[in-house]
């Protein structure tokens, strides 16, 4: 068998769709990540209210963990990636459960059309894509909306200072006859931030195939950083769930 052509493709991401290249690879590749923080996210989610907002809710699998925590409360999933919205939005109309109670923004969450008042917003694995300014406006936001008793749920993700990251392979699956992998690196580039370096690796025959590269920025927060930012709109913080998924609980009054 003839080896194949291996189609080299690099893009900086843009801040219009920083998943256009990578989109087809993101959520097989984030599976094994869900399976591990399908029960925590609805641990945390226990006794919560509706309405829901899933931030940055990519192709749905963590829509599906707040639907089935949380049944018959309306959801509004979020997504700014055409790509990702696509996979998300034929998962919900797929289920009709999903179809009856989510509504599926093309936005990204600070233009996003939200209810006037929010019983929960969950934000998972996207809050590095949020500069600091733009973090404070989702605090204010949800200072103001929050109904009594609400929370919001998000997770830390490393590394929490602008150090660097060694490449290191982090999802390999095989779908028919191709084995795909994700590679990625991250080096500072700046006082807050990260550069992520992502390669998308496909073979087919154990030959490669095709690698998609690249790029994005990535704001660096810890849960002191997280604690000082929440305080000044009169918000608290708690840790929830095992430690190295870096779960945490924003509500308006302490637990």
């Amino acid at each position: 068998m003839k080896p194949h052509h291996v189609q080299q493709q690099r893009q900086l991401a843009t801040e219009m769709d920083q998943y256009e290249r990578s989109a087809e690879f993101v959520d097989v590749m984030l599976a094994p990540v869900w399976t591990a923080l399908d029960p925590v996210l609805a641990e945390a989610l226990r006794g919560a209210s509706g309405p829901v907002v899933d931030v940055g809710a990519g192709g749905g699998h963590g829509t599906q963990v707040i639907a089935r925590a949380m049944p018959e409360t309306e959801i509004f999933a979020v997504e700014p990636s055409p790509g990702l919205r696509a996979v998300l939005l034929a998962r919900v109309n797929e289920d009709p459960d999903l179809r009856d109670r989510v509504t599926v923004l093309p936005s990204d969450l600070l233009r996003a059309a939200l209810p006037p008042r929010l019983g929960t917003l969950v934000a998972m694995n996207v809050i590095g894509h949020f500069d600091p300014t733009e973090r404070r406006t989702i605090w204010q936001l949800l200072a103001e909306r929050l109904l009594p008793g609400g929370r919001a749920v998000l997770n830390l993700q490393p590394p929490a200072e602008p150090i660097a990251v060694p490449h290191t392979r982090f999802s390999e699956l095989r779908i028919g006859r191709r084995r795909y992998e994700g590679w990625g690196r991250a080096e500072p580039a700046g006082p807050e931030q990260v550069t992520w370096h992502m390669t998308y690796r496909v073979f087919q025959d154990g030959e490669p195939a095709e690698e998609v590269e690249v790029e994005y920025i990535w704001w660096v927060l810890g849960h002191d950083g997280l604690k000082a930012e929440l305080a000044e709109h009169g918000l608290h913080v708690r840790p929830t769930g095992p430690a190295d998924l870096g779960l945490r609980c924003i509500s308006r009054s302490p637990e």
